[in-house]
């Protein structure tokens, strides 16, 4: 079970704060809920990597809670696009696994989402 994995320090659990030093070799590291790095503490992770190790991030750019919504998930891809062995995965309600409902709803929200970015888009020439 995991507490086994703990207790051996297979699997070790660290907040972000106390990554800063650290070089993370032959790991395979997860960030999750990365919506709410700020773009600092987002470099300051990704820099973290360390020989023979792998990184996934995961988050959700439309729950971000980080104060004046400066998430360091938004706008990571523009960034590191054209880096080797980088990949971008992009996820959507097809992809959801709990209740259908949820994928109506996560749907629903995509489609209000992308009306309101064309009639910006479409302001924006006007203006």
């Amino acid at each position: 079970n995991a507490q086994k994995y703990l207790e051996r320090n297979v699997v070790e659990v660290a907040p972000l704060a106390f990554m800063r030093g650290r070089t993370l070799n032959n790991s395979f590291i997860i960030l999750d809920e990365a919506q709410n790095t700020t773009p600092e503490q987002m470099k300051m992770f990704l820099t973290r990597i360390g020989f023979g190790s792998k990184v996934v991030v995961t988050g959700d750019t439309t729950q971000v809670d980080v104060a004046d919504g400066r998430s360091g998930l938004v706008g990571l891809e523009r960034v590191l696009t054209g880096i080797e062995g980088l990949t971008f995965v992009h996820l959507d309600y097809s992809d959801v696994v709990r209740h259908k409902i949820v994928a109506d709803i996560v749907a629903a929200y995509e489609r209000v989402g992308n009306e309101a970015s064309a009639r910006l888009r479409s302001e924006r020439r006007r203006g």
